[in-house]
């Protein structure tokens, strides 16, 4: 696939590489994305950004996609540095001989769930309960509703937490599998259903604290539409899970996407206090409205084309030149507590500002701006005609396939700025009024001491 797609022009419709089915066409929303020669990150510019041995040059590949994102035929090979996959810094030798023991380590993986559950890795998945929450198998197999296509079972109950846990999982991978990225002519065929079905089975195996929680399968799907490895797919698709895997850690008295809520519910409340105390009025203080964009970085809101996009214009915006060092523990590379101005060149331009600033990259995240513009966008009509939040949830739910991906971005961006130079306004206040304060204590106190020293002269 990736060789069909390095012998096609910049021009051709992006319809070419993602295949829509003919009976699917008029429900998907038009790409507002074109590569644009000069501004989009081609398979060109991209082999030159490489040194001789294999050096990237990041702060170059950054300029480029935050210019006019990646043309699709190397979007894969350059999420995987987007991500954290690979160090630019390394060789052709060392990212080579790092990805065989990645797909080595995959396939051991494999293999000890293809021991509990053979259905992994034979084109075919599960969609229906094979074992029951007390551990008993319910049938030998229910793989597509074909299941003298395959023929196991287990002989005992399934005691080990773990694994009944993860067997509960797998019929509702398989569920939302078929659901994914419907209109593409690339899930009709059932081997890539199963492909995006093993490695979210074998993710939510080998991350067993968070497991598998539904919209993981709308992360996932382009990792396996762009790497055709599926070993590559999965780790690029693990390391985005590292960015995003605390979204889904979900418990009966909380939300994993809430501490990102609680920050946009601060960032509008500086920025647009009128605003924030409307939603408010209206119960929606705690921007549960937003949850979905948050949870699956917009996917529902923009067409596959733009919300692919969208991805990459957020991570280039975010990259952190230490972001491989600080997940491979092997690594010796530690981050200087300052940081130069050729250094910072190498820092995504939304990561820059936070770097400048002090700003925690956890706290502030930049898809938290992006619901931020996107509510301002929004913001006389959220006023006027939202009278619940049902009426919210309508508003923000037009805004489906019309949102251009660039402008959102640029529009955090400039919320950003706004948000920390009012926090920083904010805390330069706060210093003048201590100083305010301080100042009448000492003023108070050289008073005392006057009194003391003329009371006990008399």
């Amino acid at each position: 696939m990736a060789g069909i797609f390095l012998r096609k022009s910049a021009d051709d419709d992006l319809h070419a590489f993602y295949p829509i089915r003919p009976e699917c066409a008029a429900d998907v929303p038009k790409a507002r994305f074109r590569a644009r020669a000069g501004k989009t990150l081609s398979p060109r510019k991209w082999q030159a950004a490489f040194s001789e041995d294999g050096h990237l040059d990041i702060a170059k590949v950054l300029r480029r996609i935050q210019r006019g994102g990646i043309h699709p035929s190397i979007k894969g090979l350059v999420w995987e540095f987007l991500l954290g996959c690979f160090d630019p810094d390394s060789t052709f030798d060392e990212r080579t001989q790092l990805r065989q023991c990645r797909r080595q380590q995959y396939g051991r993986w494999k293999i000890e769930c293809q021991n509990m559950v053979p259905i992994i890795g034979s084109g075919k998945i599960i969609t229906a309960a094979i074992v029951s929450d007390d551990g008993q198998m319910l049938q030998d197999s229910s793989a597509n509703n074909d299941s003298q296509d395959q023929d196991w079972h287990v002989n005992s109950a399934i005691s080990d937490k773990k694994v009944l846990q993860w067997m509960l999982c797998l019929p509702q991978i398989g569920l939302d599998v078929v659901r994914t990225d419907r209109a593409l002519v690339f899930y009709e065929s059932e081997i890539n259903q199963a492909k995006l079905w093993d490695v979210l089975a074998i993710y939510s195996w080998v991350d067993n604290d968070i497991g598998y929680v539904q919209g993981m399968n709308d992360i996932a799907s382009p990792m396996i539409i762009l790497l055709e490895n599926e070993a590559d797919a999965f780790w690029c698709f693990e390391h985005a899970m590292r960015r995003l895997r605390e979204n889904f850690r979900c418990t009966t008295s909380s939300i994993g996407v809430q501490t990102q809520l609680s920050t946009l519910s601060q960032i509008i409340k500086t920025i647009d206090p009128k605003l924030h105390q409307h939603l408010e009025d209206l119960d929606g203080g705690e921007y549960l409205f937003a949850f979905r964009m948050l949870m699956v970085l917009f996917r529902r809101e923009f067409s596959f084309v733009d919300a692919l996009y969208l991805w990459e214009l957020m991570w280039a915006m975010e990259y952190n030149p230490n972001i491989f060092s600080s997940y491979e523990s092997s690594s010796n590379k530690s981050e200087a507590s300052k940081v130069n101005d050729k250094q910072l060149k190498q820092y995504g331009k939304f990561v820059r500002k936070n770097v400048k600033s002090g700003q925690s990259e956890k706290q502030s995240a930049l898809s938290v701006f992006l619901v931020a513009s996107v509510l301002e966008t929004k913001n006389k009509k959220l006023l006027k005609e939202a009278k619940g939040l049902d009426d919210v949830v309508k508003i923000l739910g037009d805004i489906t396939g019309n949102l251009d991906a660039k402008k959102a971005c640029n529009e955090a961006l400039k919320i950003q700025k706004k948000y920390l130079s009012q926090e920083l306004m904010g805390v330069a206040q706060w210093y003048h009024s201590a100083d305010q304060i301080f100042g009448c204590v000492e003023q108070n106190c050289n008073f005392l001491r006057f009194c003391i020293t003329s009371f006990t002269s008399l």
